[in-house]
This record gives C-alpha cells, sequence and structure tokens, in this order.
C-alpha cells in the first residue's frame, strides 16, 4: 500500500510545530502563493485554509505548484542548508584534501554550527566525512596499488595513520586483505555517498554505505564465514550491483535482479525476503511486515531483522516506516532514507504511465 497520510488537521498541526516526523512523506502546498514545501520549513505558516496536502514531491508539481525557495522540497532535508551545500561542494572538488577546521573557518563559517548541522544530518562531523572520502579514495587505489600508494593516493602521510583509519572503517587493516580471496570489496559511488560491495563470482553478500556505524562488525561476521578470505576487488557480481544502482539512481529502474547471499537466522531471512515484495513508491509499518509473515506479534523482533540487514537499497529496509508515518530510524541515516522514498516515488509515477 502506498503511504496513507493523516488527517490535514494533524498535517496542519505539524506544520506550525515545524514537526520532522513526516520529513520525506508529506508536503505542504499554499494556495495563495502557488508554493509547496516541507512541514519543517521555517516561512512564515499560512492559514489554513490555504493548505493543501500532498504524499509527494511529485504530486506537487502535477498540481501546479513550484517549489519553495527556503526549504529546497525537491532536495534532501540536508541540501537546503546553504552551509552544508557550500562544504559538500568543496569536498567533492577536492576529496583527497586534508581537511582542518580551520578550512571551515577561511570559508566564513561557524565550526560549531558546521559541526551540529553535519551531526544532525548525516550522524557525522564534516571532518569525519572528509576523512572517510579521503579513505574512500585510497580503497578504490589498494585494488590496483601497494599500501604506500594507496596510502599516499588518499592524502595520509602517515602508514600507520591510513592503517588506523581502515581498520576503523573495513574492520581490518590494508594488509590483511587477500588478493585471490573468495570474497571481494568493492567501493561504489552513489548520488547518496560511498558505498561498499561484498560479492564473490555468484551473489552480492553486502551492500552498506560507508559510513554505517556497522559496516565493520558486519564485515568481521563476513571474513568469519568465509575463513579470512576477504579481499579488495570486483566480481562479475560487483560490475552488475554498480548498473542496477546506476539505474535506479538515475530513474531507469526501480528493480533488481542480482543474486543475493543473505546471512542470517531462518526468521531474519523471512523478513528480508518480505521486504522485497514491497514495491517501490509503497511503504509498510513494521506491524504489516510481521503480519505479512505470519507472526503479527512479533514487530519488535520484525524492527530488529529490519535493522540487521546488511545489503542496503536491493533489500529495501528503508521502505519500512512508523505505524504514524514517522520514517524511524534508518543506518544510512534518516536523510538517505527520505531521499531514497522520494526517488521511488518518481520510479512509481513513472510505472503508472
Amino acid at each position: 500500500m502506498l503511504f496513507d497520510l493523516p488527517s490535514d488537521d494533524v498535517l496542519y498541526d505539524a506544520l506550525i510545530a515545524r514537526d520532522p516526523a513526516y520529513e520525506g512523506q508529506a508536503f505542504v502546498a499554499v494556495r495563495t502563493t502557488g508554493v509547496f514545501c516541507r512541514l519543517t520549513c521555517p516561512a512564515r505558516k499560512p492559514n489554513r485554509e490555504n493548505c493543501a496536502f500532498f504524499g509527494s514531491t511529485a504530486e506537487c508539481l502535477e498540481a501546479g505548484f513550484r517549489p519553495c525557495r527556503r526549504c529546497h522540497p525537491l532536495g534532501p532535508a540536508a541540501e537546503a542548508d546553504p552551509a552544508i551545500t557550500k562544504l559538500l561542494a568543496a569536498l567533492e572538488a577536492a576529496p583527497t584534501r586534508r581537511w582542518q577546521e580551520r578550512d571551515i573557518v577561511a570559508m566564513g563559517l561557524d565550526p560549531s554550527t558546521v559541526r551540529r548541522s553535519f551531526k544532525r544530518h548525516f550522524g557525522v562531523t564534516f571532518l569525519d566525512m572528509a576523512r572517510q572520502r579521503r579513505l574512500a579514495h585510497g580503497f578504490t587505489a589498494l585494488g590496483s596499488s601497494k599500501v604506500i600508494d594507496a596510502q599516499l593516493q588518499a592524502g595520509f602521510d602517515s602508514p600507520s595513520g591510513f592503517r588506523a583509519a581502515f581498520a576503523k572503517l573495513l574492520g581490518q587493516a590494508p594488509a590483511e586483505f587477500q588478493c585471490d580471496a573468495l570474497l571481494q570489496a568493492a567501493h561504489i559511488t552513489t548520488p547518496l555517498g560511498a558505498m561498499i560491495a561484498v560479492c564473490d563470482h555468484n551473489a552480492l553478500h553486502l551492500l552498506e554505505f560507508a559510513d554505517r556505524k556497522a559496516l565493520p562488525t558486519e564485515l568481521q561476521r563476513l571474513r568469519k564465514m568465509a575463513k579470512g578470505q576477504i579481499g579488495i576487488g570486483e566480481t562479475a557480481i560487483t560490475a552488475q550491483v554498480r548498473t542496477e544502482l546506476d539505474a535506479y539512481f538515475t530513474g531507469t529502474s526501480g528493480t533488481f535482479q542480482t543474486a543475493l547471499a543473505l546471512h542470517g537466522t531462518p526468521f531474519t531471512k523471512e523478513v528480508w525476503r518480505a521486504l522485497q515484495t514491497i514495491k517501490p513508491g509503497e511503504t509498510r509499518s513494521y506491524a504489516a511486515v510481521a503480519k505479512a509473515i505470519g507472526l503479527p506479534q512479533a514487530v519488535r523482533a520484525v524492527a530488529r531483522a529490519n535493522g540487521a540487514n546488511q545489503i542496503a537499497i536491493m533489500i529495501p529496509c528503508h521502505r519500512v516506516i512508523g505505524s504514524n508515518g514517522a520514517l524511524t530510524g534508518y543506518g544510512g541515516g534518516l536523510w538517505r532514507k527520505q531521499k531514497l522514498l522520494e526517488i521511488e516515488h518518481l520510479h512509481a509515477r513513472k510505472a503508472q504511465r
């Protein structure tokens, strides 16, 4: 089922309170101005009788409303912050630069404000994000270079610093990876940030955003399963993952055909298979998923299984929301969950034409 909006009265109360609970799920259009906004928009609030509420930006545009220039409803919530936009553009232009707090000051920004904004939207500071980008660059270089060359390409002066940062991200030092290992880890760039894909020659075992806190633990479990055989490289499955993610983010296709290797208990696997039946543009509550697998009392267990999913996007745990319509938690960050749902609303509208 598509996400059912609560009553207009509930949404208007959320608009007045600038409540972020419906971020990415509900938008307000103001008849007197012809503009549509997020419910969290800082602009002066319209009168109740002038408001119309929609479940997607596509519906707002089709109704003839234009996006607000203050809250930028067509972009992720983070993009509405000019400081974040400015820093992300700078990082994109110089991904291997060793960014420091004085660089933020030199751009006319307040480091404390920037730190809070990045933590709120991404769960990490800008400097942490920049360090992850440098490390991701070194990760890619490791597939074809020596450790020392990859270290230098990533902008790390110290070998020990590179090893420590690599171990923090992936749970083991660069030298511990095997070239001819059973499992091959690759770095994939997406519009929502770097992802790590782990594949063998038959299936995808892991697909996670590189800044997900659970990533080192998940990789450690895979190493144990593969008896330490994990390397840096790509297989034909990795190439398929890249192709399908590109089609997903460019709006070409919202479905995936990549073979998946599921590592979990029979219960968690059943939950993950149920998630795969949720079509792009649709959402389910945890209670609905529990009912679908025939265990209506297992709502909390379903939530835990949803959080334990280690194949992001292709097993769409982001399509599970709270019973009240709130986005609830997502390991990749609520801003990514919001954007993924927005992308899939467009996939669904395209499929209906």
